[in-house]
């Protein structure tokens, strides 16, 4: 977007492109979300920043009336896979937190010093301050949504003491912790529980079909799954995990409240990004819709169902794992292969409301869950020496790659194809221009559209780039919906009550 787009978007007020750029008005020293109620200023006082880290480094505070923290993510670190994309995805998930910016430099393959200058010029700020935005917002979100403590959100938000978190939120938000809690608009669990609630924001509209697509591939005992739902347990790097998500069309603003049953305080940014990348919550469903309508075989479809999100992923190696046993079987058969492995992982140190196993380790799939897998030989030991490959640390792959990257690391596994490197690039880095063209249930999707006639249309859906990956979820959802259709029994033919088969009239002889 230029500067005038940009403009036009901030005097329409539009809270779409809240999270995609910040406002920064020279005139107040305030930066704002597009979406701000107060007045538009003028033009030559606006000077607008890809991130909230950016503008807080050209010397701007947070506005303490649109609050432009408390906003969902930019879509443009999944459509962008150069470094500072890639950058983003893995800031996001804590990597600074964890292994500093040294470790987020090598796993780019880049020196601190290199890394420190791209991000600066891409974005405006280096990867220290977009940490610091990072945590900042997540301390945010916990000062308004829970009872937490102030220590306790401090060090939960990655800030390594509290004089540091109060004197960042000060900067930030010209507002003590105090003064920030007092903002919360919404009601607060009470101090004694002992899970978090919190409402996740998204851009609207949301289609919770991808609840329904991650309920029909759950694990018992691992997840559980509805048609407005999700939970599960997952491992993280200072422990075990739960949470659960659900989803209320009826009630006001139609929220998605996150329930965190369990985490390590250390955890819970990383928990936080991965859960919005599960749900794909920093999409922007406007325009990634009016992209797929535009093509007339998918028209109908996606007026039908506005809003559909492309699930992520938790774990990266789990969902290598389970793409593997999926490929070329049907969803049934790959949840029962994966029923079956699931007993090859230990059980969870935060058992609750029927969660109480963990995915298997890949060093546990290789040493001996590959021996609970059924089918062709060859798949199993593919199996095996992708997991052993992940449990060696021969095969290294994340939130921070790129497709081309995937492509490098996976395909040279036996048993990997395009379409398992295509699958893990949606769903691990959320790759949004992915067409798996060759995937049964993809052809079948594509049969049960409507005809487009006269129209010289690419089979690849290239008219829709870069939203294939989207273009890809819709047809998965037709064909499913045509599969159903053909299941249901033909409607029983009705006779009226003055002419049953007893009373049917003979034909008269000739």
């Amino acid at each position: 977007m230029d500067f005038w787009q940009r403009y036009r978007a901030i005097d329409a007020r539009d809270t779409r492109f809240d999270g995609q750029f910040y406002t920064a008005v020279r005139t107040t020293g305030i930066y704002c979300r597009p979406s701000c109620p107060a007045r538009t200023p003028k033009a030559d006082n606006v000077t607008f920043y890809e991130t909230s880290a950016a503008a807080h480094e050209a010397g701007y505070r947070a506005c303490k009336r649109c609050l432009p923290e408390a906003v969902p993510g930019t879509p443009a670190w999944n459509v962008r896979s150069d470094i500072a994309g890639r950058a983003m995805r893995l800031i996001n998930d804590g990597v600074i937190n964890r292994d500093g910016v040294e470790g987020l430099a090598a796993r780019l393959g880049y020196s601190s010093r290199q890394l420190n200058r791209i991000l600066s010029h891409e974005l405006g700020a280096g990867p220290l301050s977009l940490a610091r935005a990072s945590r900042a917002q997540t301390a945010r979100t916990l000062l308004v949504s829970t009872a937490m403590k102030v220590s306790d959100i401090a060090f939960a938000a990655g800030f390594s003491s509290v004089r540091q978190f109060n004197e960042t939120i000060g900067e930030v938000f010209a507002m003590t912790p105090s003064a920030l809690r007092a903002t919360a608009r919404h009601h607060r669990a009470p101090a004694a529980t002992t899970a978090l609630t919190l409402n996740l924001p998204y851009r609207e509209p949301f289609d919770p079909g991808v609840f329904d697509f991650l309920a029909v591939r759950a694990i018992p005992g691992i997840e559980e799954g509805t048609s407005h739902s999700y939970a599960r347990t997952l491992r993280l790097t200072h422990g075990d995990a739960r949470f659960r998500v659900d989803y209320d069309a009826g009630a006001p603003g139609r929220p998605l409240v996150l329930t965190i049953g369990a985490v390590d305080l250390r955890d819970l940014a990383a928990l936080l990004s991965r859960v919005r990348r599960l749900l794909d919550l920093d999409a922007d469903p406007v325009a990634i819709d009016a992209a797929l309508a535009a093509d007339p075989r998918l028209a109908a479809t996606v007026a039908a169902t506005p809003g559909m999100r492309m699930p992520g992923a938790v774990d990266p190696q789990e969902l290598l794992i389970r793409a593997m046993i999926g490929q070329q079987i049907t969803v049934a058969a790959a949840r029962t292969a994966l029923v079956q492995l699931s007993a090859a992982g230990s059980e969870s140190l935060v058992p609750a409301d029927g969660l109480h196993r963990l995915f298997p380790t890949a060093a546990q799939i290789a040493e001996s869950g590959f021996e609970l897998l059924r089918g062709p030989q060859r798949r199993i030991d593919s199996v095996r020496g992708a997991a052993a490959a992940m449990a060696s640390g021969d095969l290294d792959f994340g939130y921070g790659d790129d497709v081309h990257g995937l492509e490098a690391k996976l395909l040279p596994l036996a048993g990997v194809g395009p379409w398992t490197v295509g699958y893990v690039a949606m769903r691990v880095i959320g790759a949004p221009d992915v067409f798996l063209g060759n995937d049964a249930a993809v052809r079948n999707g594509i049969r049960s559209l409507a005809p487009a006639p006269g129209a010289a249309l690419n089979p690849d859906f290239r008219e829709v780039s870069p939203w294939r990956s989207y273009a890809t979820m819709h047809l998965w959802r037709a064909a499913a919906a045509a599969q159903a259709a053909a299941r249901k029994p033909p409607p029983a033919t009705q006779q009226t009550p003055t002419q049953t088969s007893a009373q049917t009239p003979k034909k008269a002889k000739p």
